[in-house]
């Protein structure tokens, strides 16, 4: 029993579970899965138990059974107890003084990573306001590579997402050329096919990876389809270099996307074997989102935000090299309006920096919550204050394909110019080679004394 006075009022959480559900600000999804706090009171009240809980009680304590759960195996079989060391005498209040501190710079919040749960960064996130996680956030430093290295403190990399409504290789490819030429790609060239035709998806594959190997692209493709469809491919012989999965924070909602950790284990194994990275090997790309899990009634009566930190665990054990939480996608069900969006994305971005991940952010909503373009300007201005490894780049910030707002090749320049952030190393030299940006890495005038221009025109004769 947790149990805090406020007011002469005295609240009790029955367990740690629901604890956490209570502290949890105030969201859509978790009302509709009845784990909400009843008003703004018991909340606080509910957080102020919280700080008291000692962070070795989630080890103790698991919030979706262990017997029931490989996501919850995985967890606690997985825990470094050497990196927890440093931490180990913390309440989630002290956890969250610690990582406000100057102690806790860049170096140790490296060393702890593998010691944090995700239950122990999803409590302490419930109990800081949005620029303690920003600032927190800020300082997680998580670096991975494939073609090219993503991650460095000053830069943001842009995932290029070309979709099609019919899967167009002519109408995908302009989508490309357009999203190259404003300095987009430098963390993945993605489609999200509508189609799972496998020689349709073959294809895309080999298309993405012509015009990468022609034009020397120092990036990666991937083409986000099922992670069966992927081995498939890979069991062809098509040129695959990332494998895609979205995944969840527990086994029963794992299955309903149809995965467990084994199969994507296989899918992993399969993609180092093409040996296709050449200054890295993480071959990986999930994506999550808050409320998968109660959307497919696997929560477990966790709340949403908690079940999405315990996706990051999936993802942490197969190194990705780019994860990203897909925050306002699922719709108003689960995140309402713009306010209940912002939180969002700052709580994932930061459960996942803490965990060690090289986590983005799709900065998105639906058509029919209450949000606007406005709200995502907002969201993406302080995710980038706090150090997000990538965005995503849709051509005018509206994915034709499915039918949601995200963020445009504009936004990235916006976001680039404002706080002076950088492509990735290998990606910056090719576009300054290319002519499309100059030695300060802003984008070329496209008028007639272009170089590339010139040179067509001196071709033509």
């Amino acid at each position: 029993m947790y149990q805090a006075t406020l007011s002469r009022r005295s609240y009790r959480f029955g367990d740690l579970r629901q604890l956490m559900a209570k502290a949890s600000p105030a969201r859509s999804g978790d009302y509709l899965a009845e784990v909400a706090a009843d008003s703004a009171e018991e909340r606080m009240a509910a957080r102020i138990a919280l700080a008291d809980v000692p962070l070795k009680s989630f080890l103790q304590q698991v919030l979706v059974p262990y017997e029931q759960d490989e996501v919850t195996r995985l967890i606690i079989d997985g825990h470094d107890p050497l990196a927890f060391a440093p931490i180990s005498h913390l309440t989630v209040g002290d956890f969250r003084d610690w990582l406000l501190s100057e102690q806790a710079d860049s170096e140790m919040l490296a060393l702890v990573a593998p010691g944090i749960t995700p239950e122990m960064a999803a409590a302490v996130s419930k109990l800081m306001r949005n620029q303690d996680l920003i600032l927190v956030a800020k300082k997680c430093r998580v670096v991975t590579r494939f073609r090219n290295t993503i991650g460095l403190p000053g830069h943001l990399s842009v995932r290029l997402q070309p979709n099609h409504p019919t899967d167009s290789l002519q109408g995908i490819a302009a989508s490309m050329l357009d999203g190259l030429l404003y300095g987009s790609g430098d963390a993945v060239v993605g489609i999200n096919p509508a189609s799972d035709s496998l020689p349709l998806l073959e294809k895309l594959n080999y298309m993405l990876d012509d015009v990468i190997q022609r034009f020397a692209i120092p990036t990666q493709s991937c083409v986000l389809t099922h992670v069966t469809n992927t081995l498939r491919l890979m069991e062809r012989g098509a040129p695959v270099d990332l494998v895609f999965q979205s995944i969840a924070g527990t086994e029963a909602a794992n299955s309903g996307f149809g995965i467990n950790l084994a199969l994507l284990a296989e899918a992993q194994q399969a993609a180092l074997s093409l040996h296709r990275g050449t200054v890295g090997n993480n071959v990986m790309y999930f994506e999550t989102g808050q409320g998968s899990c109660l959307s497919s009634n696997a929560h477990h009566g966790v709340d949403q935000q908690t079940c999405e930190a315990r996706a990051y665990a999936v993802a942490r054990h197969f190194s990705p090299l780019l994860i990203n939480t897909v925050v306002g996608f699922i719709g108003p069900e689960y995140l309402y309006d713009g306010k209940q969006i912002i939180r969002a994305g700052l709580e994932d971005h930061f459960c996942g920096k803490l965990l060690g991940l090289p986590l983005g952010c799709d900065v998105c909503y639906t058509n029919h919550a209450e949000a606007d373009q406005d709200d995502m300007d907002t969201l993406l201005t302080l995710l980038a204050t706090a150090g997000l490894t990538f965005l995503i780049g849709v051509p005018g910030a509206d994915d034709i394909m499915l039918n949601y707002q995200s963020t445009s090749f504009h936004d990235a320049l916006y976001i680039r110019e404002l706080l002076g952030l950088k492509h990735a190393p290998e990606f910056a030299d090719w576009l300054t080679k290319m002519h499309i940006t100059d030695e300060l890495g802003r984008l070329r005038d496209t008028a007639a004394n272009h170089p590339l221009l010139l040179a067509l025109q001196g071709e033509r004769g």
